[in-house]
């Protein structure tokens, strides 16, 4: 049996008998399996020749696949890049300029797509991680989207009005000054922080602070209607989620700091 014919027979035995190789070229072959993105969408994985070995790779579809549904700066730091090196350390996946690769012997041919295809399901899961896994990605994604959009020295995170609040007990998640009403940005992910930004924009209501407000939703839909009508009464510009408005953000605070 030549070694294709065995290691075709080994993704059979170990994934499914759906598995399919088609010859692409000497010594490599595009690798059809079951498995796909969300969206229907096929894994798309090579297999070829690598010096004494075999390798499969994604040649990047893969996060090419997922920039279209995130910020791939997001996998650059933060819990998601942690996340991203724990898979690709635990599943021996090496990446090479957006190329995820697994180098195998024909002998564990079938243990290596096996492993293969559970490493790219878990990486292709990080485009929606879910919050009660990682709870602070919104938060991550919200300062990484302000620190592209906003220039250096005109913003604080975690600020508070010292001269009316010592006790730091209406925090505002960014801060941004240089303008005749400074701008005060809020992140928004459940009920519970509508609330207390409702409050806060009260507060400084009535401690006669001239200011614009703009919250930002992670998914405004979540939110309680009359929590969020409340909230509205107060409430100056607001995005209904991050993901789908980061250019409306950009173009808002370039218009906005001027």
């Amino acid at each position: 049996m030549e070694t294709t014919e065995y290691i075709a027979t080994e993704f059979k035995a170990k994934v499914s008998e759906a598995v399919r190789l088609h010859e692409e070229g000497v010594n490599r072959y595009r690798l059809f399996t079951p498995f796909t993105f969300d969206d229907g969408d096929g894994f798309s994985i090579v297999l070829r020749k690598n010096g004494d070995g075999w390798l499969l790779s994604d040649e990047g579809h893969t996060f090419m696949h997922m920039s279209y549904e995130m910020d791939m700066a997001a996998l650059e730091k933060g819990n998601r890049a942690e996340l991203l090196d724990s898979v690709l350390n635990n599943f021996g996946i090496s990446e090479s300029d957006g190329s995820l690769e697994l180098r195998f012997n024909p002998e564990d041919a079938g243990n290596a797509l096996y492993t293969y295809l559970q490493a790219l399901t878990k990486i292709t899961d990080l485009s929606y991680l879910n919050r009660e896994i990682v709870k602070s990605t919104f938060i991550e994604d919200f300062k990484q989207t302000l620190e592209t959009d906003l220039p250096d020295g005109r913003y604080k995170f975690d600020f508070h009005f010292e001269e009316y609040d010592p006790q730091k007990s209406y925090p505002v998640d960014c801060f941004v000054n240089g303008m005749d009403l400074p701008l005060l940005i809020f992140a928004i992910q459940n009920d519970d922080k509508c609330r207390d930004v409702t409050i806060s924009l009260h507060q400084f209501e009535k401690w006669g602070i001239p200011f614009r407000s703009l919250a930002i939703f992670e998914n405004q839909t979540d939110i309680n209607r009359k929590v969020l009508a409340r909230f509205s009464d107060v409430s100056d510009k607001q995005f209904s989620s991050l993901i789908s408005n980061r250019e409306r953000i950009g173009k808002y605070l370039k218009t906005a700091l001027k």
